[in-house]
């Protein structure tokens, strides 16, 4: 198992590229159950998309990359049969696996799909999911850990789905069910981040009529088929961020290039407000050395909200500005894990239930650390980032779910940073 070693204090300098985004990436893969054949490219090659692939290739699907060297360009191919079977052993590696529920529903009629796993950051039911697919026609039954699905002879039929939670997965799910259900379905209280945003242009492209993207609701018009197109995957928004942050906590000047702003307009709201200096320019930010930080006080919602999946990053910066700050997470429950880990590097944080307490004007002093999920993994790196002395962080797989080579995109910018292994005892 390997540890990435941070010796903190370095200034920053250089130029980072954004890789593309993998919670765009994950239903993108599984949409090509439905495509016959597509390609996508500004794949970042992770962990997460290998056990995609894994998956979508246990079910028949056939895969190849573009260009064998940098993996970020993959072609799929589902034209033959596909099995409508996707096992345990694979959708436990991560919740987004449950996303081939829908594809495979509306494609074959019948779906068994595992119960997923995943980031232990909360429950994150299916019931959602499910609440979608049965709406379009579906029966289903959940029998040993399987979610079971099958569509009434003529398959799935278009309907009024109106979620009464916002849920990214579930409404990814129940439009790609939609797209080759017959006749017109409406989602209500869809969600509406760039991801999801991503999807449908895809699916457009192939073929799908979807209106309302973007918005909190959107009209489907089923469609016989999908025809084969290639697509270009939007940049990682919450990568975009983490770099920004590791800037300003390093108190340094990078140019972070290949980003769409639009996608993080709250969050540059917010480090505005904290006193970040910053400059946009077309598909770039570059962010300069900071003056005093302010404290910050922000609660987590859907987009276009304030991201949970930044929010262990702010905290970590909220710990170096001048004064209290307060951070209010209202996605998952369990998304504080760490904050403990931060408190052993010298912040002053406590927990009010769904509330994080921050003092600032803290200083981080490196130790040894447990990454306990992938987005606390990012918090932790940056806090080594600004550390003084030597901060081991291990159980760095986490990490290697959703950021692409970013310890090697920090070093190549000056940090002193290096995976080891860790041997067992």
């Amino acid at each position: 198992m390997e540890s990435i070693i941070i010796k903190g204090g370095k200034t920053l300098k250089g130029t980072i590229n954004i890789s593309g985004s993998k919670n765009a990436s994950l239903p993108l893969l599984a949409s090509s159950i439905l495509a016959g054949k597509l390609q996508l490219n500004n794949v970042p090659y992770l962990a997460d998309i290998t056990s995609m692939l894994d998956l979508l290739s246990s079910l028949g699907l056939k895969y190849k990359y573009i260009d064998k060297k940098n993996k970020n360009s993959i072609f799929l191919d589902s034209t033959d049969k596909v099995s409508s079977i996707a096992e345990y052993n694979l959708v436990r590696k991560m919740r987004a696996s449950f996303l081939v529920l829908g594809p495979l529903l509306t494609r074959t009629g019948f779906a068994k799909v595992s119960l997923p796993g995943g980031c232990a950051i909360g429950l994150r039911p299916v019931d959602l999911h499910v609440y979608a697919m049965k709406t379009l026609g579906a029966e289903i039954e959940l029998n040993d850990g399987y979610v079971i699905a099958k569509s009434k002879k003529g398959g799935l039929i278009g309907n009024k789905i109106k979620f009464p939670d916002i849920s990214v997965g579930a409404t990814e799910n129940a439009i790609m069910a939609a797209v080759l259900a017959r006749g017109e379905t409406i989602i209500k209280n869809s969600a509406r981040e760039p991801e999801v945003q991503d999807l449908c242009n895809c699916l457009v492209a192939m073929g799908a009529k979807i209106d309302g993207i973007g918005t909190s609701v959107i009209t489907i018009q089923g469609v016989t088929d999908l025809k084969q197109v290639t697509h270009d995957i939007i940049p990682d928004r919450i990568e975009v961020c983490t770099f920004i942050i590791a800037a300003v906590i390093t108190q340094s000047h990078l140019s972070i290039h290949k980003i769409n702003t639009n996608h993080i307009k709250y969050f540059l709201k917010i480090i505005e407000e904290m006193g970040v200096n910053f400059k946009i320019e077309k598909n770039k930010i570059e962010v300069f050395k900071s003056g005093i930080l302010k404290p910050v006080s922000l609660k987590t919602s859907a987009y276009p909200g304030f991201p949970t999946d930044i929010q262990a990053q702010i905290v970590t910066l909220a710990c170096l500005s001048i004064g209290n700050s307060e951070i209010q997470e209202n996605i998952f429950e369990n998304r504080f894990m760490h904050i403990p880990e931060l408190n052993r590097l010298g912040a002053n944080i406590s927990i009010e239930g769904n509330k994080a307490l921050i003092k600032g004007k803290s200083s981080f002093v490196g130790a040894e650390v447990m990454a306990t999920d992938l987005r606390a993994s990012a918090s932790l790196i940056l806090a080594g980032l600004a550390a003084k002395g030597i901060t081991k962080v291990n159980r760095v797989y986490h990490l290697d779910r959703g950021y692409e080579k970013i310890d090697q995109k920090l070093s190549a910018c000056g940090a002193e940073i290096y995976r080891t292994k860790n041997e067992r005892p």
